[in-house]
């Protein structure tokens, strides 16, 4: 199993699959240019760790080991100097990134220590940005950076990546290649889920795959990114960013699924079967329930949806 995107959305997808599958990969966007990902990435020309840290926190298990050390690498420091703001594994990711100059390896290391249910990949082997054409009042402007992708004023309508060709991870690809499954989503959808297909290598793998491929949508919209957008509206953009993807499934929460028919309409045009579920927190936020996710991703998985 491999899932694609970054940051919260992917964390809610890696916490269900690792109840799911022992085989899971993480392949995870390198975009970030903000807080303490940002500072380490100006400062020392790494790829942005923020997405990267999470990715390996949500892989982290149930147990004593697993739940201390999610939350030593999730945890901030606060105080008025220079470490305000940075999160512990973003500095232990960096590190060993130095010592090894090897960012996979690095990785790995980190996922050892942390007892990490699979391995966490970046989609690319150099940090990119993000440039997007946002619409507001009738104009497009292009903004560069995923901060302000997320924060300008207006409705994104597509994104690319500066470089527009960066080389993919060979270890993502490879995932990708030898994957029975592949899963977009949640996640931002212009800044975690679209860049995997703008980077060349790797959108070729993923039109090549012999895996099949699941889209998880999202439970609301993105603030400054998707707002007003429909579910359906979800699946037209990823049409547009691939249009030669077939997607074999389309999973949405029975509550934000939002006009039926548009929605089965967008999936179908993907080539894809829509199934619908309760897969939202109880407490009534836009986050996934993990274990709800769990069960619903298995019965797919198994044939059973």
């Amino acid at each position: 199993m491999v899932a694609f995107g970054g940051g919260h959305g992917l964390y809610a997808s890696l916490s269900a699959l690792r109840r799911v599958t022992s085989e899971l990969t993480a392949v995870v966007t390198v975009a970030d240019d903000g807080g303490s990902s940002g500072r380490l990435r100006r400062e020392l020309g790494v790829l942005p760790p923020g997405d990267l840290r999470m990715a390996l926190a949500a892989l982290c298990g149930d147990d004593d080991w697993g739940q201390t050390w999610s939350k030593v690498v999730q945890h901030r420091f606060r105080s008025e100097g220079e470490l305000h703001g940075h999160a512990v594994g973003n500095l232990l990711i960096v590190a060993l990134w130095e010592l090894l100059d090897d960012p996979v390896a690095g990785l790995d290391w980190v996922g050892r220590l942390l007892g990490a249910h699979g391995r966490v990949l970046p989609m690319a082997s150099v940090p990119i940005d993000i440039e997007a054409e946002v619409e507001l009042d009738g104009r497009v402007t292009v903004v560069r950076g995923q901060v302000a992708c997320a924060l300008t004023p207006g409705n994104v309508q597509a994104i690319s990546l500066v470089p527009a060709d960066p080389p993919a991870c060979p270890e993502a690809v490879r995932a990708v290649a030898e994957a029975d499954w592949v899963l977009f989503g949640p996640g931002s959808w212009f800044t975690s889920v679209m860049p995997h297909f703008k980077v060349p290598r790797l959108a070729e793998a993923l039109h090549g795959t012999a895996a099949r491929r699941a889209v998880a949508l999202n439970l609301a919209p993105q603030p400054g990114e998707t707002d007003g957008f429909s579910a359906g509206k979800h699946l037209q953009v990823l049409r547009e960013h691939a249009p030669d993807l077939t997607i074999d499934v389309v999973l949405a929460d029975h509550r934000v699924a939002g006009d039926r028919d548009e929605l089965e309409k967008a999936a179908d045009a993907l080539g894809a079967r829509l199934v619908l579920a309760d897969v939202a927190a109880s407490d009534g936020s836009p986050r996934h329930d993990a274990r709800r996710l769990a069960l619903v991703l298995d019965e797919i998985f198994r044939g059973k949806r």
